[in-house]
């Protein structure tokens, strides 16, 4: 079966940066799991893909249009500390989920001080070219439940 819209796709891989460091990978046994099609994996690895087959091996460079996007400075602020729920022990690193007019964001807090919290919306690899490399382990017809949830289950 080729990889194609509706089917669930499993895959073996590494993803390194420019610099050949590894960013991620799947756990050894472990493949990662998604439904074709449904947005659950970046546009650029997901295209890739497409017409594969189990067993077949892939090596991509995703740029970032086609991964998590260019990085935005309009995406990073300073608020002020009272402006955090009553009680919250903040640390540079952890994620926070902030209210906005467009719904909620997941936002990294990069910095603070006595008075502000620097947060950033970027996801963290945004504006970064990735490098995956791997295997598809199996390709199978999604289940209708599958399909109605809009991930591999």
């Amino acid at each position: 079966m080729l990889v194609g819209p509706n089917c669930v796709v499993s895959i073996f891989y590494t993803l390194t940066n420019d610099q050949g460091e590894i960013m991620d990978q799947s756990p050894e046994g472990e493949p990662l799991s998604y439904l074709h099609g449904a947005a659950g994996i970046i546009p650029g690895l997901e295209n890739e893909l497409a017409g594969k087959s189990a067993g077949d091996e892939f090596k991509v460079t995703i740029v970032p249009a086609e991964a998590y996007g260019e990085r935005r400075e309009d995406l990073v602020q300073v608020v002020p500390r009272e402006s955090l729920p009553a009680g919250i022990e903040v640390e540079a690193g952890m994620q926070l989920n902030a209210q906005t007019p467009n719904g909620p964001v997941t936002v990294m807090v990069t910095g603070m001080d006595d008075a502000t919290i620097t947060v950033d919306g970027n996801h963290p690899l945004a504006g970064q070219t990735l490098h995956f490399e791997g295997t598809v382990d199996t390709v199978r017809e999604a289940t209708e439940e599958e399909l109605s949830h809009g991930h591999a289950h």
